[in-house]
């Protein structure tokens, strides 16, 4: 795993990346050599041929990303790749098309146009196919020995079974409780703690991961320490789950681990770089997008009865409440009848017009004036309502927590997981929003903001 930008990104992942820029680039440079009349050196350096194919090369791989190619490389239907492929080399198309009226000296010329987007549309996909079968597994993957199966311990065995393109294996899993199972996803019990050094010896892991339920007078801390000093890498089972997730398992998290810990956030300077940036980004994007929120007010109004606007009290930081702004998304006088309910998904309560307002996350545009007057981030746990806060407090462990740092427009739980209504869901936004606080970074934001803007223009993956 490399840690990017406050999020662990597969090792794997990273080399197909760079592999892949490499590629890509290689046949626009390979087209210029083969199409051109003047001497290739000339239009690459001379004339900035190299930053027009770095534009194009940018905007190719920019479309993979839109196009989830690099959530998950493995190739599980050929025609889908080539119709994505085809997809994104159509964007580069359109940008050389957009290029032509705007500054023609930005233009690659045709014909290497033409060969190099046919050479990236042969050999992309041959590479996909190849990185996947051979590269990946001839990297190999890390060796995992778990100690304890506690829920953590189980979610993390589940998801290396399920996502091979992680890097990771589980060799098995040692444990002294009786009623521990035969095995955990296929991932055998290779017996009690007293073999630790045997089974080290014999399975070679890379990793120990520590996860037991109950730990007291059952942690073989002497071969434990024994392992850490002749090189075996150990930690805990929530770091290994923080790593993989992207989230804090609050199953398996004891306030100790919040009161001494150096690492949890939110940093003092952290918040406050926050404030400035955030702030000056509201007022951008309040000012670039002002002629967008007129139209869809208008259309608001002309679609259903009621105002444009939409205010409900929320709660945002250190638990106080404000008035947050959004664009009518549901029938006017919507909770009449019902008072204060989650909404669900496919929600009778809102309006046609509403359910893509939603999808686009154009209803939550207005709230850019609630950043302005300090009451927001633009990124953020989600800001809840009083009723249902109430309500959490009391079934959820921690979820107070949340409430340290100012709510957001955009936020790492609203990008990462699906929209619920139920309090498992609320659960899992939690543990999402105490990985984000923890974690609290420019870098992050921009991460969070970047993905975010995917969602807006491709109308999916909206939480």
């Amino acid at each position: 795993m490399i840690r990017l930008f406050k999020v662990s990104i597969p090792s794997n992942v990273v080399a197909l990346v760079v592999s892949e820029i490499v590629l890509v680039f290689s046949c626009y440079l390979l087209a210029a050599y083969l199409t051109l009349d003047i001497a290739p050196d000339v239009f690459l350096i001379d004339e900035g041929g190299l930053w027009h194919i770095t534009l194009v090369v940018g905007v190719i791989i920019l479309g993979l990303y839109f196009h989830d190619l690099y959530e998950d490389f493995r190739i599980h239907s050929r025609v889908l790749l080539l119709q994505q492929l085809s997809l994104v080399l159509g964007m580069a198309f359109v940008l050389q098309a957009a290029l032509s009226y705007a500054r023609s000296s930005f233009l690659l010329p045709k014909w290497l146009m033409v060969y190099g987007s046919a050479g990236v549309l042969v050999l992309l996909p041959l590479w996909r196919f190849l990185f996947a079968e051979v590269v990946s597994k001839a990297l190999g993957a890390q060796g995992i020995l778990f100690l304890g199966s506690s829920q953590a311990v189980r979610e993390i065995i589940a998801q290396i079974a399920a996502r091979p393109d992680l890097g990771l294996a589980a060799i098995g899993y040692l444990d002294q409780d009786e009623s521990a199972p035969e095995e955990i996803c296929g991932v055998p019990l290779l017996g009690g703690m007293e073999v630790l050094l045997q089974t080290v010896a014999e399975k070679r892991p890379d990793r120990i991961v520590v996860g037991m339920a109950e730990r007291r007078k059952r942690l073989p801390m002497e071969q434990l320490l024994q392992l850490r000093l002749s090189g075996v890498h150990i930690e805990e089972a929530a770091v290994t789950f923080e790593t993989l997730f992207h989230r804090v398992s609050t199953r398996d998290l004891r306030p100790s681990q919040l009161i001494f810990s150096t690492e949890l956030g939110p940093r003092p300077h952290s918040v406050a770089l926050q404030s400035v940036y955030s702030w000056l980004l509201g007022l951008i994007a309040l000012v670039v997008t002002l002629p967008l929120m007129g139209l869809v007010a208008v259309l608001i109004r002309l679609t259903s009865p009621g105002p444009a606007l939409f205010r409900q009290t929320r709660v945002g930081l250190g638990g106080s409440t404000f008035t947050v702004f959004k664009f009518r998304s549901m029938y006017q006088d919507a909770e009449a009848r019902t008072g204060a309910v989650w909404a669900t998904k496919d929600d009778p309560r809102i309006t046609p017009l509403g359910k893509w307002l939603r999808r686009l996350r154009l209803d939550e545009l207005p709230q850019l004036f609630n950043v302005i007057r300090g009451e927001m981030s633009v990124v953020g746990p989600r800001p809840e309502r009083p009723e249902f806060v109430e309500i959490l407090q009391e079934r959820i462990p921690y979820y107070v927590q949340r409430h340290c740092i100012k709510p957001g427009i955009t936020g790492w739980a609203q990008i990462n997981h699906k929209y619920g209504d139920t309090i498992e869901d609320s659960l899992k936004k939690l543990e999402f929003d105490l990985y984000y606080i923890k974690n609290l970074a420019l870098s992050l934001d921009a991460y969070i903001i970047f993905h975010t803007a995917k969602i807006m223009l491709l109308g999916r993956g909206a939480q």
